[in-house]
């Protein structure tokens, strides 16, 4: 409803019901109920999913199909109630338009209607309660303001400063889902500032927002806006988009300096990149649980960056037949941009993978033209040894 008021196409319909999930399995034979957190019902029709969920309740009125942590986190919420009481059990005024098929209505309940107008995100009840509640609400609620163009209630932006540490307390593999959400909307680069304006970022990629912190104007913030931007760029052209590329521009700067670190303990270079990047990885996760083969991909694209500079021989050939060139090769073409790699080795990348096999022999036999000739060292003369007589 929200979408469709703002004159845009909806992704998708939320469908809402007074019936229980197991009333709505009953009634659907291609039917299967997911979730315990909140139980959910999949309705299959071919390849299309049409998630039906039951109006939810005051919580006061079944405290077994309740619980809450200790921080006030809902863990478990499977009370059922009519629509006006679900009505005050979603998140945003705007979030809480029901659209009645019966007579094709528009049923507000909450002011939506008057926030939507203002353009204003506003939080449906107490402010930290619903944050406490669900901490992501944080997160979404900078989603939507941004996707929107909507501005934040004072009220309801408030108390994000100091309730943002809760995002602790969210398990990583879904603080990952959301983060994708945020990142691949088409709108990354305002929803970065939103999200370090009230503290949030720090909570998704904590080992980038210390690398931000310490060089706030420098390498690290150019370098991950380039990135942001050329993301929003992709999506605006209906381009696809690599995740494993983006986190691994929001960790590079943490990974190098660690990888620093570890060779001025005697590691050899190759082998200090690949420490780090295990010990970074190891602690991103924690936050952020992208899957494994997320983690080996952004591996493989910083591995590759010592080797752009190695283009003797046949080095150059077989970098360029490696199966993740090319996202090494946009990464390394960003770091050019920004001041983390010269740009001639940017410049002479680009013209090699597309040059004819003649012209890349010309490419090679100018690189050992223009590289300074190696000084052979001079062999001591062997001391003999003098005996007295």
């Amino acid at each position: 409803v929200r979408d469709l008021l703002l004159g845009r196409e909806p992704k998708d319909f939320d469908v809402a019901t007074n019936a229980s999930p197991e009333q709505v399995k009953q009634a659907f034979r291609n039917c299967r109920l997911i979730g315990r957190r909140f139980r959910l019902a999949h309705v299959f029709f071919g390849r299309e999913i049409i998630e039906v969920a039951t109006f939810r309740g005051a919580s006061e009125q079944v405290q077994d199909l309740q619980k809450v942590d200790e921080d006030g986190r809902l863990l478990r919420d499977n009370v059922y109630g009519t629509i006006e009481e679900d009505v005050i059990r979603r998140d945003f005024t705007v979030n809480a338009l029901y659209y009645n098929i019966k007579d094709f209505s528009i049923v507000d309940y909450v002011g939506g209607m008057d926030d939507h107008r203002a353009g204003m995100m506003r939080l449906i009840g107490d402010p930290e309660t619903r944050y406490r509640e669900d901490p992501v609400r944080m997160i979404r609620l900078v989603r939507f303001a941004v996707k929107l163009g909507f501005s934040i209630n004072p009220e309801c932006e408030k108390p994000i400063f100091q309730l943002a540490d809760l995002l602790a307390n969210i398990p990583a593999a879904r603080l990952q889902d959301e983060a994708l959400k945020l990142f691949l909307s088409g709108y990354a680069v305002e929803t970065f500032e939103m999200l370090r304006h009230y503290g949030l970022f720090a909570h998704l990629y904590p080992v980038a927002e210390t690398s931000l912190s310490i060089e706030e104007q420098g390498f690290p913030k150019l370098f991950i806006a380039k990135a942001l931007e050329n993301t929003d760029k992709r999506i605006a052209e209906g381009k696809s988009i690599a995740p494993f590329f983006l986190i691994s521009t929001f960790l590079w700067d943490a990974v190098k300096n660690q990888a620093n670190i570890n060779q001025a303990e005697g590691m050899s270079e190759s082998v200090a990149l690949q420490q780090a990047a295990s010990q970074i990885i190891s602690q991103q996760v924690k936050s952020t649980a992208f899957p494994k083969h997320m983690g080996v991909a952004m591996r493989d694209v910083w591995h590759l960056q010592s080797r752009f500079s190695s283009r003797s021989g046949t080095r150059a050939y077989r970098l360029l037949g490696h199966p993740k060139f090319r996202a090494a090769y946009d990464f390394m073409l960003l770091r050019a941009e920004t001041g983390g790699a010269e740009p001639e080795l940017a410049s002479w990348w680009t013209d090699f993978q597309i040059a004819p096999e003649a012209e890349q022999k010309k490419l090679l036999a100018s690189l050992t033209k223009t590289a300074p000739r190696k000084r052979r060292r001079r062999r001591k003369p062997a001391v003999k040894n003098q005996q007295n007589d």
